[in-house]
């Protein structure tokens, strides 16, 4: 058994990193997975070795949602403290301080789709459903899924998708902004890490205020998230790939700086 448990685990290769999510035969996000998922967020942010995240649960599929037997005996009190910890788990991955970008085949239903939008980007398998369907249970999304959704695909859109419980094939998942590109089906790994590459040498401090300065931002008012953008942007003049890119920009133009993340 890894340090993140039995089913879930973290490697490294060129730069990225993958959590890869292997509990057969769908990937059911119980509560060993949940805590795993976290330190193993945590624990890529902090790998200097490692400058993109991808999020991976197989060819096969992403992850179907909660463990639902775990769930079925649990009252009201036992949920109090649990949801919150559950969405803590999530927010591990949502806030490693690196592009992120969920790599799904075939579903990515309940838990699963929450945990596909903790990421920046999600790439799916043309043939991939997504969905949030936990209305059929007589429950709602608890981690994460009312609120990033909404975020992505708008207030009507995640209602449809959350008041019916309906999957939502790949294609529309594109059209509304679910996902952000389309692989053939066995190829989402590659895909991801395809999409992640340009990141590896990239400014490390840079991203991570970029990232910080948007995710901050969308949860304040303007005012306040030009505050965050300043306060990012005046920051990044402390770091040497500032100094790099902007001597590169007038020597050789845009594009050629060698950055050293630092």
């Amino acid at each position: 058994m890894s340090e993140y448990g039995e089913y879930v685990s973290l490697e490294a290769q060129d730069g990225v990193g993958v959590i890869r999510i292997d509990r057969p035969k769908m990937n059911p996000l119980d509560k060993g997975i949940q805590e795993g998922l976290a330190q193993a967020a945590i624990d890529a942010g902090a790998d200097d070795s490692i400058a993109a995240v991808i999020v991976y649960g197989g060819e096969r599929v992403f992850a179907a949602g909660a463990d639902i037997k775990e769930m079925e005996s649990l009252g009201y009190t036992d949920m109090v403290g649990r949801a919150t910890r559950l969405q803590e788990c999530f927010a591990a991955v949502s806030n490693i301080p690196k592009p992120t970008v969920a790599a799904i085949a075939g579903y990515a239903l309940g838990g699963g789709c929450e945990l596909a939008m903790t990421c920046d980007f999600r790439i799916a398998a043309s043939d991939a459903k997504l969905g949030q369907p936990e209305i059929l249970l007589g429950i709602i999304p608890g981690a994460g899924g009312t609120q990033r959704l909404a975020r992505l695909v708008g207030p009507a859109k995640a209602k449809d998708i959350i008041f019916t419980g309906r999957f939502v094939d790949a294609q529309e998942a594109l059209e509304i902004g679910l996902v952000d590109e389309l692989a053939e089906p066995g190829h989402v790994l590659e895909a991801a890490r395809a999409k992640m590459a340009p990141f590896v040498d990239g400014p490390a401090y840079a991203l991570r205020a970029a990232k910080t300065a948007i995710d901050r931002g969308l949860e304040v008012d303007l005012h306040t998230g030009l505050a965050i953008e300043s306060m990012q942007f005046a920051g990044l003049f402390a770091t040497r790939d500032r100094e790099i890119g902007m001597k590169s920009f007038i020597k050789n133009g845009p594009g050629k700086a060698a950055f050293e993340g630092r």
